[in-house]
């Protein structure tokens, strides 16, 4: 090996300056290695292809379709766990996307003329059973009034 000519140290700290980092450049561009956490193992584990045979036909779907698909055919087959969690992963999919109710359809006159209709029936219906119920929950004192008087009234 010939030794070169150099103005500068190489050794602990000090690489050649053609090894060194350029600048705007990380260390480390694969990224950090290391373990993964238990969502992106999961995610990964589900988004593996798995091949089915179906109606004589072969297809490639991930695996997290297979068990939608595998969980849809119990619930389908009157099995109530599956349908159980079918039903509450629906829910929790729709809190998730936010999926507010439909907007209600606009009444027409003739349907608004109904609800203010049975809305008055209902008041006077809740008016009736108020004035019944005050009427039966006088205090005591009131009741023996009542009594004596209904007494006086028959001994006539």
């Amino acid at each position: 090996m010939s030794e070169t000519e150099r103005d500068y140290a190489i050794g602990y700290g000090k690489p050649p300056v053609g090894r060194r980092f350029q600048r705007g450049q990380s260390g480390n561009p694969r990224g950090p290695g290391g373990k993964k956490n238990l969502s992106a193992l999961l995610v990964a584990a589900l988004d593996e292809p798995v091949t089915l045979a179906s109606e004589g036909k072969r297809r490639r779907i991930t695996k997290r379709e297979a068990i939608v698909a595998q969980l849809v055919d119990k619930s389908a087959a009157a099995d109530l766990r599956a349908t159980k969690m079918l039903i509450d992963m629906l829910k929790r999919v729709e809190e998730k996307a936010g999926a507010a109710s439909p907007e209600p359809a606009k009444l027409t006159a003739p349907d608004r003329e109904v609800v203010e209709l049975f809305v008055a029936r209902l008041r006077r219906q809740i008016a009736a059973e108020a004035a019944e119920a005050a009427a039966f929950a006088r205090p005591p004192q009131d009741e023996e009034q009542f009594t004596t008087e209904s007494r006086r009234s028959q001994r006539i």
